[in-house]
């Protein structure tokens, strides 16, 4: 039985209050400072039609239109382990059963926020069972001049009855990411408000401890700052790899940190500890401009501990040594939107990325790259084709491409990264793939969520 909780006027959701009833923020994309005249969602063309290929549709959840991002929590344990799927988007947050078909998931709860923006790359805390939503000044009609953003906790204990722990204000507000076992969150972006240095390019990440859910504390000062050749600006998302290195991805490139553990500084050569307040820096830096043009990279994933088909050669350095960034972009036409970069951490473990100018800028090596323009599958007149999130299984990386809908590529050579399948609907707007017992979950902003079976 589904169960509807809708946020209304108190205290602790002040900011809410008057924005309920609201339409959603004018569409927009992920987020439209980046490229003036960005749009979020995909824009049926003229000769849109949908293609598929060595995928399978098995699965839709047409009522979660608006979703943005997916994450998955499991309940109890052996046979009785439950197991339910959580979406977010400007609808705020519902739930569904995934236990009995995951191909056909049954909805449980819904905290409705209409007009919420953006909860992009959402995270829960599996162990606490809570759901951090990030607030973008848009969200509520704002605007990122003047409007409010902030980090909402929401209690999932109870599944079918989700429950809004914490409201608390943040100068950021796009996405908001998990640290430390999710003690801590980084939260980073939009571009920045009226109020904010005029040097600034965008915001930059601010640090809130909620160790205590219902008492959230944000730190007053920001993080990584001065990461686009000495400039502080736009920090778009926050990506903790399997060694706890967490990677901010933005404008100028990617950068990771040791949030935890005495580590050697290499930017002041000394030895200290780490913590999510202030982390440590590790390796990472700028990403070519000939990769990238620009240079605003969205999202990141490090695969460590992993064996490279070619051994690892000197080409690509040691396992670890990669870097999977996405970048955001909208250009007219299709062929020069955002990619998907695979770049080399080589050379940048001394600093190099936080010692970068634009007198002696430092870039990362590139090894390959992948974009859907002139891809099979592709229809350039159906709307935006820039790279968007993606998720990693083995040597298969999926990933959305808006109006391209979602893309399977063989990684297994970082060098020539090669298309395998594809699923793009007519209508598609693809945000963000996850893997997730044998399937692809996809949040799509105009059509939901959509269930996909690799079958090649």
């Amino acid at each position: 039985m589904l169960r509807r909780t809708t946020v209304l006027r108190s205290t602790l959701v002040l900011a809410v209050a008057t924005a309920v009833g609201l339409t959603p923020a004018a569409a927009f994309a992920c987020d439209a400072e980046h490229v003036p005249g960005g749009t979020a969602h995909a824009e049926e063309g003229p000769s849109a039609t949908s293609a598929q290929k060595n995928v399978e549709l098995v699965g839709t959840l047409p009522d979660a239109q608006g979703a943005i991002a997916l994450q998955f929590l499991q309940y109890g344990y052996g046979h009785r382990q439950r197991d339910v799927l959580v979406v977010s988007g400007e609808f705020g947050l519902k739930t569904y059963d995934l236990t009995a078909d995951p191909a056909r998931p049954t909805p449980l709860g819904e905290l409705s926020m209409p007009g919420m923006w953006e909860t992009e790359d959402t995270e829960v805390d599996p162990v606490r069972k809570l759901v951090f939503l990030a607030r973008d000044p848009r969200a509520f009609g704002g605007n990122t001049q003047t409007g409010e953003s902030g980090i909402y906790t929401v209690d999932l204990s109870d599944p079918a009855r989700p429950e809004l722990a914490s409201y608390v204000r943040v100068p950021a507000g796009h996405t908001t990411s998990c640290v430390n076992d999710c003690r801590y969150l980084w939260t980073g972006g939009p571009a920045k408000a009226a109020s904010m240095p005029e040097d600034w390019g965008g915001r930059p990440i601010w640090v809130t401890d909620v160790r205590d859910p219902r008492n959230p504390k944000v730190f007053p000062e920001p993080i990584d700052l001065g990461r686009n050749d000495g400039k502080t600006d736009y920090v778009h998302d926050v990506q903790v790899d399997a060694h706890g290195v967490a990677w901010t991805s933005g404008r100028g490139g990617v950068r990771g940190y040791w949030t935890s553990g005495m580590h050697r500084d290499p930017v002041t050569g000394g030895i200290r500890w780490a913590t999510p307040w202030e982390p440590v820096p590790y390796a990472g830096g700028g990403v070519s401009e000939l990769a990238a043009a620009s240079t605003f990279m969205h999202n990141s994933y490090r695969p460590v501990g992993r064996k490279l088909r070619d051994g690892g050669d000197v080409r690509h350095g040691r396992p670890g040594e990669l870097i999977y960034v996405t970048e955001e972009a909208f250009e007219p036409g299709c062929a020069n939107d955002g990619v998907l970069v695979i770049a080399s951490l080589r050379g940048s473990y001394q600093g190099q990325g936080w010692r970068s100018t634009p007198e002696d800028p430092f870039r990362l090596e590139t090894v390959g790259t992948w974009g859907v323009a002139g891809q099979e599958g592709s229809d350039p007149d159906s709307g935006n084709c820039s790279a968007h999130y993606f998720d990693v299984r083995g040597d298969i990386l999926v990933q959305s491409f808006y109006a391209q809908g979602t893309r399977f590529l063989d990684v297994s050579d970082p060098t020539n990264p090669t298309q395998v399948a594809y699923h793009r609907a007519a209508d598609a707007a693809s945000w963000a793939p996850y893997w997730h017992r044998g399937l692809v979950y996809v949040a799509d902003n105009n059509r939901g969520v959509d269930i996909l079976r690799l079958t090649r």
